[in-house]
């Protein structure tokens, strides 16, 4: 009998495209053989739909006439698996729509990625694969994540922390305690965001309150750090768990501009590709044109910072070489990379499906450990309970 896999993607994010990219590739690409592939939209209202044009790129383009083509239907957890019901449900006949044994999410950004949809999954008490709920969330503030990786001895730039809040109250403020820590240039990026969205470079006190300003359109908390002048990026893969995992080729993406920007990651290849490629489009050199002292120093870092978080299944772990130091630094995490990093494992002559392989033997492999565990604990406590009432607190004589 196949494997029931429903594919998550969409979401309320700014991701919400690239995810519904990256989830499409991975349901081109899992065996069929093994898995019966149910694709499971998110739209940006949160809402969940399947049906036979779900799984199409080209739907993509008036998602109205899709959702409107399609079934929206409510998951429903029991047994180990999640039924999709019909939502509005029928008065007469079947309500499900279909089942699922394993859930894989391929979603990006703010309220999926960042263990919402984890948790959500978790309490279904259906195997899901990636990672579990604290090392989404940790991977996703980009503050609480150099902490850890501080605490762990993994080399970080520091970062300075602004809450929207204080900057409405008093910009010169913000900016002169940002300057008591850093200098010139300074990267603003929100503190929960991926794929370069809401990112900016500032060389100068007017720049910065104007990347502050932009960022906060993003997020309610914004991160600065200092700027590395001769920056060469260099990203990594992992793939396991806390019990073994594995690190990839590197990679050097190439910019069209100081920062590796949306329209580098998932538009400049899109030409040739209809829109498809995702990350694959992105121009870059692997390996990476470093030294093979700094491939390992970076492919070791790597699955430091990934066990360090507790992650599991695949991660992409960016880096950040300064040339005039020769010092390698952590950049952050990718807990559901774009395009799940395909590209580094296919370099390294693992293909797309056995990739997917794995990650649901991870997520069935954690969902079988999960279960050994005891969530029980006999007691009476209820037996004599009482707020001193029949009508409860309110209604208790005093």
């Amino acid at each position: 009998m196949k494997i029931r896999v429903g594919v998550f993607f969409g979401g309320k994010s700014v991701e919400h495209e690239v995810s519904v990219i990256s989830a499409l590739q991975a349901c081109r690409s899992l065996n069929t053989d093994k898995y019966e592939i149910i694709p499971i939209y998110i739209t940006k209202n949160t809402e969940f739909y399947i049906g036979e044009n779900i799984g199409k790129i080209e739907a993509y383009k008036n998602i109205p006439a899709l959702l409107k083509e399609s079934s929206r239907v409510l998951p429903v957890g029991g047994n180990g698996t999640v039924e999709l019901l019909h939502y509005p449900m029928k008065k007469f006949g079947n309500n499900v729509a279909a089942v699922i044994d394993v859930a894989l999410p391929v979603v990006h950004g703010t309220n999926v990625e960042d263990g919402a949809l984890q948790g959500y999954l978790q309490t279904l008490g259906i195997p899901y694969a990636g990672c579990d709920v604290l090392s989404s969330a940790v991977g996703m503030d980009k503050y609480v994540m150099k902490t850890v990786f501080a605490d762990n001895d993994i080399p970080v730039l520091p970062g300075t922390v602004i809450n929207i809040k204080e900057f409405t109250k008093d910009q010169n403020t913000v900016a002169e305690r940002i300057e008591s820590r850093t200098q010139y240039p300074v990267i603003v990026k929100p503190v929960n965001l991926g794929s370069s969205v809401g990112i900016r470079k500032a060389k100068s006190r007017e720049e910065l309150i104007d990347a502050l300003d932009y960022a906060f359109t993003f997020a309610l908390k914004v991160l600065v750090e200092n700027a590395i002048t001769e920056l060469k990026e260099i990203n990594c893969s992992v793939l396991g768990d806390y019990e073994s995992a594995e690190a990839s080729e590197c990679e050097e993406p190439v910019a069209n501009d100081e920062i590796l920007s949306y329209q580098d990651k998932y538009v400049g290849g899109t030409k040739s590709s209809g829109g498809k490629s995702g990350m694959a489009s992105l121009k870059r050199k692997i390996p990476a044109d470093i030294t093979p002292e700094q491939r390992e120093e970076v492919r070791t870092l790597a699955v430091r910072a990934f066990r360090a978080l507790g992650c599991a299944g695949v991660a992409r772990i960016d880096f950040m070489l300064d040339k005039s130091t020769d010092k390698i630094y952590l950049n952050e995490i990718n807990t559901i990379p774009g395009s799940l990093a395909v590209y580094f494992w296919e370099a390294a002559g693992l293909h797309y499906p056995e990739m997917l392989d794995r990650l649901i033997e991870l997520a069935l492999k954690r969902n079988r450990e999960n279960k050994a565990i005891n969530f029980s604990f006999d007691s009476n406590i209820l037996e004599n309970a009482s707020f001193g009432g029949s009508k409860g607190a309110k209604g208790a004589k005093r």
